[in-house]
């Protein structure tokens, strides 16, 4: 059987970018794996991180992280998928102090590079056929940190799909970091055509996200619909025809 990991830096972006591949994957005999790196519970947050939490009506006392990760195991049911959650904080919790913040450059006391690198390092170890992972298209810090950290460790010859973050990627383009472009254009488009309803129902399994992002999940099926149902990505190797429908 085949195995492919997808690599997503919060609970969520990974189907909110590619579930239709995703489920597409498991429906054709894949073994499908969504290991995300910021997955960790802090308790008692402050600052930023509470209000992360507190403008999503969730009050202070809730464990926000294990609400999310809940959500995750149901997306992940629905797209077929096995969930795995890297113990990392995510960060608001790492000393980027607002909005602002997250969008920029990474800290230099942001030491979260050595142990992600490692914990990747060593999924990537057991050899999968196929790698799936951001382009960090948006430049959110998180994701910029998880695609140098693959960067860091990626064997050569390894096939991957670069996917492309939604919903970063429906912004006007002016308005929206690139940080990894010259990289990832170097590698050819691939187009492919996934379950368009399961993505959605994976999507729409992440309710603590769905007001803040979209509205609710009307919205939600907006900008799905207005993407549309086929999935863009930046392929590099020999990724398997089987993919691609």
């Amino acid at each position: 059987m085949p195995r492919a990991l997808a690599l997503s830096p919060h609970l969520d972006d990974a189907a909110f970018s590619c579930g239709g591949t995703l489920a597409a994957l498991a429906q054709a005999g894949w073994e499908v794996t969504v290991a995300t790196a910021f997955t960790r519970s802090v308790p008692n947050p402050t600052g930023f991180a509470l209000a992360c939490q507190l403008d999503k009506n969730l009050p202070a006392d809730v464990d926000y992280m294990a609400l999310r990760r809940a959500e995750d195991a149901e997306a992940c049911a629905r797209l077929g998928a096995r969930p795995l959650w890297l113990d990392f904080p995510e960060a608001p919790h790492r000393g980027y102090a607002d909005a602002r913040a997250l969008f920029g450059p990474p800290h230099e006391a942001d030491a979260i590079l050595p142990p992600l690198s490692g914990a990747l390092a060593a999924l990537i170890a057991e050899a999968p056929d196929l790698l799936l992972a951001p382009q960090a298209i948006g430049g959110h810090v998180d994701h910029v940190r998880l695609v140098e950290a693959i960067q860091a460790v990626l064997p050569a010859g390894l096939p991957v799909l670069w996917w492309t973050d939604f919903p970063y990627a429906t912004r006007p383009q002016r308005e929206t970091a690139r940080p990894f472009a010259a990289a990832m254009e170097v590698d050819p488009e691939r187009a492919i055509p996934g379950d368009a309803a399961a993505r959605f129902a994976a999507c729409a399994a992440y309710t603590t996200q769905l007001g803040f992002q979209f509205g609710g999940e009307d919205g939600l099926q907006r900008a799905l619909d207005a993407a549309g149902p086929v999935e863009r990505f930046r392929e590099r190797g020999a990724v398997p025809l089987r993919v691609a429908a």
